[in-house]
């Protein structure tokens, strides 16, 4: 199995424990069988083999058949609901509580006001961190950074012309699930900081069953 290269190091990478580095790789990298998670984490298959069998009995992973053509099926692994849950939304149910209360006390309006006023403190933030970023390469891998940072576990890919941005963590998923319109925003703030020439996409969501939320990034075509 072929690794995409990556341009960003994410800042949320596990200790060395081999339990902690196999759910991370899961998160990041999606289902995969034994021998890949071997290959991807540089160790033997039977450490990993054991490693699956403890997290199994944990119930953070669980495994699929899938058709091997003549051969014996193979055994994908991913996470679980728990293990899921091992990479925390931030503060959740105080998030909800206090969004649940600004739309009793405000209205949808003040939920709104709310989100543009973080969007736009968001925004300067990230425009100060992406000074002298020329390409959209070098803005792609300081938003990776920032972004991972903050819990997103944010890296980036070539793809086709342009580029893939994905986040395999959303910290703040419980409260978009609250509340859409932070996605909306997200998604606009990704527009305005890579700028007018450079066309963005959501093409994987979390909110609409995706394991991660991923956006199609490339430069527009010059008129």
């Amino acid at each position: 199995m072929t690794t995409p290269p990556l341009y960003a190091k994410p800042a949320w990478m596990p200790n060395h424990q081999a339990a902690d580095r196999i759910l991370s790789t899961l998160k990041t990298r999606g289902a995969l069988g034994i021998p890949d998670m071997a290959k991807v984490l540089d160790v033997t298959v039977e450490a990993v083999r054991q490693q699956m069998a403890k997290l199994q009995a944990e119930e953070l992973v669980d495994a699929e058949s899938r058709p091997a053509g003549r051969g014996r099926p193979t055994q994908i692994w991913r996470l679980t609901s728990a293990g899921h849950a091992r990479f925390p939304d931030t503060h959740a149910e105080m998030t909800v509580q206090m969004i649940s209360a600004v739309i009793r006390v405000f209205g949808d309006k003040g939920m709104d006001q709310l989100i543009d006023a973080r969007e736009e403190a968001m925004r300067a933030n990230y425009r100060e961190a992406l000074r002298g970023a020329r390409s959209l390469k070098a803005r792609l891998e300081r938003l990776a950074d920032i972004r991972s940072r903050e819990g997103y576990m944010a890296e980036f890919r070539t793809e086709g012309d342009g580029f893939l941005f994905i986040e395999n963590h959303c910290p703040i998923c419980t409260a978009a699930r609250a509340c859409t319109g932070f996605c909306r925003s997200e998604l606009q703030l990704l527009c305005d900081l890579l700028g007018p020439g450079v066309s963005v996409s959501r093409v994987e969501h979390v909110l609409a069953g995706a394991r991660r939320c991923a956006y199609q990034v490339s430069p527009k075509s010059a008129p």
